[in-house]
């Protein structure tokens, strides 16, 4: 009796093994993680110059900063922190 257990164990492991791949396969797929929502962004309207970078950029879609009153067109919060720094 006790070797037939012994017999049967190696099997009842490589079950055991397979089933926790097997599971752990199809868990990750069930929960692949999907593209981050980005909040959409106008196109066209007039276009701003950056200052730093010299890129343009759409006014609906820039990083402002009002200087003096005066508001300046940024493409990214990279160049609007760089701005100061000039």
């Amino acid at each position: 009796m006790f070797r037939e257990i012994l017999e049967f164990v190696p099997y009842l492991l490589l079950f055991l093994f397979l089933r926790s791949i097997v599971r752990s396969f199809l868990s990750n797929r069930r929960r692949a993680p999907s593209a981050p929502r980005q909040a959409p962004t106008q196109s066209g309207g007039e276009l701003k110059k950056d200052p730093v970078c010299g890129t343009y950029v759409s006014a609906a879609a820039s990083v402002t900063r009002s200087i003096n009153g005066q508001v300046v067109y940024f493409c990214s919060e990279e160049c609007r922190d760089r701005y100061g720094l000039q």
